[in-house]
């Protein structure tokens, strides 16, 4: 058998895709919901929805199947869909853009990301600033693109970050200042302070802000404001979004990609090698999706508000500490009222307990910070009203042996 060249292993282990004897490494994700399914417990672990989406999407995407439109699209993407997202973003938020130009179709966010990376970073000396903790792909994709992570972190109770840390840790190696708003795993939505101090960072160091977006539509209180909005900002930013989270359709993956026109082309030359093209009846699905009505978006933040906060009630009731988000399908608590010392362990052993599956924020940190975040557990209320009941009725007959 062929192995693996040695640099490559190193870069994986160095990500956390590989064991010490090469064997990949499940996601946590995978891990607790597979936990879940042994168990019979309740996930709400991993972030995706239990409802389908809007019905006109859905028939979209029947209709796009039915007529044909199943072979490779565009490298692009569909010119629809590119219309659609350079109209939803003049729409909603006076972003100007040329569909052809400035407007990529990837295979969701997360692809968009790593193709980001790649295209941007150029040497092992480039840096990429994130908020800590971070969505576990952001480690990974930094780490295949050589590139080394810094973190700035953020702290319990409101996740918003310390300037002056996060003016320290951008410098003229910094290549990349990756913002993801609304937060996951944490639900902050970060102050317009932050946002300013983090566009003055980059036009100072000369960065480019990579900002991931895919829960615009879920702030609670107020519009989502998007960076590239900022003044001074709209020459450095590549924004990322997708229709996963906003129409609860994650198994779609269908993202992209928005910015100026050369930032959009580099990440394209990337992007054609990864994934090629993405599912092609998806496309005029989340273009109709897109051009939904006002209200439509309006009702997606204010149900994902109302079960935030049923969440929080049972969690509360159960004993938790509670740190309300702002945004975002997510809620972190903090389980050292209920005895924890160790959140991966409270996880694993929650199931039984309660028969609720958690995420252990120590997840979505680098391995030296985890002891900031030892008893911090992330919960998901992108499910049923009847679900998050059941959920919440479970845990406060939480028992311990």
């Amino acid at each position: 058998m062929r192995h693996i060249p040695g640099a490559w292993q190193r870069t994986a282990r160095g990500a956390g895709l590989l064991a010490p004897d090469g064997s990949s490494v499940p996601t946590i994700f995978a891990e607790m919901s597979a936990l879940a399914a042994a168990t019979g417990a309740l996930n709400l672990g991993q972030g995706f929805p239990d409802e389908d989406g809007p019905e006109a999407v859905l028939d979209a995407a029947r209709a796009a199947i039915s007529s044909g439109v199943n072979q490779y699209a565009p490298g692009r993407g569909f010119p629809d869909l590119l219309a659609a997202v350079a109209e939803h973003q003049q729409r909603v938020y006076g972003i100007e853009l040329d569909p052809q130009r400035e407007v990529l179709i990837t295979v969701g966010a997360t692809e968009a990301l790593a193709a980001t990376l790649l295209a941007l970073v150029d040497s092992p000396d480039d840096e990429v600033v994130v908020f800590e903790p971070y969505y576990d792909s952001y480690a990974a994709c930094v780490a295949l693109s050589g590139a080394k992570l810094v973190p700035v972190p953020l702290r319990w109770p409101d996740f918003q970050p310390d300037l002056e840390r996060l003016a320290s840790a951008v410098t003229d190696r910094t290549r990349v200042i990756l913002v993801n708003d609304p937060h996951n795993p944490t639900g902050t939505v970060f102050s317009r302070e932050v946002l300013d101090e983090v566009v003055r960072l980059a036009h100072r160091h000369d960065a480019i802000i990579v900002t991931d977006e895919v829960y615009e539509h879920l702030v609670f209180d107020g519009p989502h404001v998007p960076i590239a909005t900022l003044p001074g900002a709209a020459e450095r930013t590549l924004s990322i979004s997708s229709g996963g989270k906003t129409f609860s359709l994650t198994g779609w993956k269908t993202g992209w990609v928005t910015g100026p026109a050369d930032l959009v082309s580099a990440v394209l030359a990337v992007k054609q090698y990864l994934t090629y093209v993405g599912g092609s009846p998806f496309q005029p699905a989340i273009a109709v999706g897109l051009r939904l009505p006002d209200a439509f978006f309006a009702s997606v933040a204010s149900e994902m508000a109302a079960k935030a906060a049923l969440l929080g009630t049972g969690l509360r009731a159960a004993g938790f500490e509670v740190s309300s988000p702002a945004g975002s399908y997510f809620t972190v608590v903090d389980a050292a009222p209920l005895g924890a010392t160790d959140a991966d362990a409270f996880c694993r052993e929650l199931p039984a307990r309660a028969g609720v599956v958690g995420i252990p924020l120590t997840a979505f940190v680098t391995p030296e910070h985890r002891g900031d975040y030892a008893t911090l557990v992330r919960f998901a209320a992108c499910k049923r009203v009847e679900v998050l009941r059941d959920a919440a009725e479970r845990l406060a007959g939480m028992t311990f042996n």
